[in-house]
């Protein structure tokens, strides 16, 4: 890209975007905002200027350590009070916080940790087993901080050396003076979980995860009136970011400790006790959250709230029983771990409540939606050609911006995933509307080419979602002997539907809005399907798996 220079500014154009500033800014304006997590059976609970002292603290106790500017840093932990503190003394200290998926096997583990060539790695007491399985292959870590209330000589853990992180806060000094680091540095990393080849590095820069979290807090339309509750795991494409945008703009941040899908009574229950106004998830979550509060005599009142669903695209139907049933309305976002995560969002514009009928407003909300400010998006066809913006003609989305990775860090082999003009391309195949609004049709490598026509794996999955017997589908096409590809529709019914659901009914649903052509020739109903470690259906896996189901 050509940089013209124009005629000097005189502003401080030396100021650097570095993430410390966001707390600093925060304690001055907002020092007795809460910060709430639960922890055990009860809410813990301090404010911004506690937290930012034990950050100075951490800071002090990383250089007594040995830890310096750049080294890597990996932090396992669930969503809690300790990791919104690392979010801000690693990188504040000009270290590198590496995020460890909870959910990698111990191969791929050992592999982020020692490509990250990480230094140290802090962890929480109850996932020292996950860290223990990988450690064996770990090649440069020096030691093992943890997060408890115990004495650390009553940790049992292989894991040497070891140190408690509260001990060393309660031994290092109070203040600490923040280096000003250049905004262009690495503050975080976070590793692909793609279906195929190794985790790619992604390191983010002070300067990108400043502007992103500038950006959701303007889309999201977030203040210091909001009640921020952190649902997407910390470890997550930088918890979308959830930290530094809810602290930009002083909102109170609620965090639910260690959770499952299993005890979702008590994510309603904190979403009510503390008036949360915003909150984030993908549908893997939403989904079984909405099915409990179906079962809810009285159901939870979070009118006014909004929740940003990405990950995958959020079903019609479970946008639509939120409002009803809560209040809540659910916002449609897209990105990816590469985009920080932030890189469009469906919101409707002024207009579209008098000129577009209701029912045509409820199905754009399940569009990607407009590519947000600051942000430049391409649609390009297989020849590398711009496809028109007409709602219908089908290219890959192309992403470049400040927030948008330009590399991978150190790969193994050379990306085929930036164009010579320096766009991301997301392998995200879909269109774009006289709107503006994005819309996927399929992974670029995962759309059904049935008989030389196309078929969308996405619009198909989520129209079986609609279906009331049914939880959640996935759609994969399999090699066919006759038609190239067929597809194939897996389906998990909800728990009061199962062995009562038949094919045809689900024939019968998708035959409202399919061809007779495009319908799946086989269902199959599932307890549950193989999934990627951010809840995505594994559909690499799943083809594999049924390949020989229509041979």
């Amino acid at each position: 890209m050509d940089i013209v220079k124009g005629f000097p500014s005189t502003m401080q154009n030396d100021y650097q975007l570095n993430l410390i500033n966001l707390i600093k800014h925060g304690v001055r304006n907002f020092e007795k905002q809460e910060i709430v997590c639960k922890v055990g059976e009860s809410m813990f609970r301090h404010t911004y200027a506690d937290a930012y002292g034990r950050m100075m603290r951490f800071a002090n106790a990383l250089k007594g350590l040995g830890i310096g500017i750049g080294d890597r840093v990996g932090v396992m932990d669930w969503n809690s009070y300790r990791n919104y503190e690392m979010y801000f003394a690693i990188p504040g200290a000009g270290s590198v916080m590496l995020l460890m998926n909870l959910r990698l096997s111990p191969t791929d583990l050992s592999y982020v940790v020692n490509h990250a060539e990480t230094k140290l790695v802090v962890v929480d007491e109850t996932l020292i087993p996950l860290v223990e399985a990988a450690a064996p292959q770990f090649k440069t870590v020096q030691g093992y901080v943890v997060f408890t209330d115990k004495n650390i000589k009553d940790i049992q853990t292989s894991l040497s050396p070891i140190y408690s992180y509260e001990e060393l806060l309660s031994q290092a000094d109070a203040e600490y003076d923040w280096p000003t680091m250049d905004e262009n540095s690495a503050c975080a990393a976070c590793y692909t979980t793609g279906t195929t080849g190794r985790p790619k590095g992604v390191y983010y820069s002070h300067r990108s995860t400043y502007l992103h979290a500038l950006a959701i807090g303007s889309n999201a339309q977030l203040s210091n009136q909001d009640c921020y509750f952190q649902l997407v795991p910390l470890f997550h494409a930088m918890g979308w970011g959830g930290p530094y945008f809810a602290t930009l703009v002083g909102a109170k941040f609620v965090l639910p400790g260690m959770y499952n899908l299993n005890r979702l009574d008590e994510l309603a229950d904190i979403m009510v006790d503390e008036k949360v106004t915003v909150s984030a998830g993908a549908p893997a979550l939403l989904l079984p959250m909405l099915s409990h509060i179906q079962k809810m005599d009285k159901k939870p009142d979070f009118t006014g709230a909004r929740i940003l669903s990405g990950a995958t695209e959020p079903p019609l139907s479970m946008m639509k029983e939120f409002w009803n049933l809560t209040g809540a309305e659910i916002i449609h976002a897209y990105g990816a771990t590469e985009t920080s995560p932030l890189a469009s969002i469906n919101r409707l514009k002024p207009w579209m409540l008098d000129e577009v009928p209701e029912e045509e407003r409820w199905d754009l909300r399940r569009k990607q939606g407009y590519v947000v400010t600051g942000l430049d998006v391409k649609l390009l066809d297989p020849s590398g050609e711009e496809v028109k913006r007409d709602g219908e003609s089908v290219g890959e989305f192309c992403l470049r911006g400040p927030w948008i990775t330009g590399s991978y860090y150190n790969p193994e082999e050379p990306s085929t995933q930036f164009s010579e003009d320096g766009y991301w391309k997301s392998g995200d195949a879909g269109t774009m509307d006289e709107h503006a609004y994005l819309k996927i049709t399929d992974r670029v490598k995962d759309v059904i080419k049935s008989g030389g026509e196309w078929i969308s794996s996405v619009d198909m999955e989520n129209a079986i979602t609609a279906h009331p017997s049914v939880f959640e589908a996935t759609v994969i096409g399999v090699t066919h002997p006759k038609w190239e590809e067929r597809p194939l529709a897996i389906v998990v019914p909800n728990e009061e539907f199962k062995g009562k659901i038949e094919k045809q009914e689900i024939l019968d649903h998708l035959s409202k809005t399919f061809a007779k052509w495009q319908l799946p020739d086989e269902i199959l109903f599932v307890d549950e399907f193989d999934k990627t470690s951010v809840g995505k259906s594994n559909k690499k896996v799943l083809r594999e798996k049924y390949k020989d189901i229509y041979m």
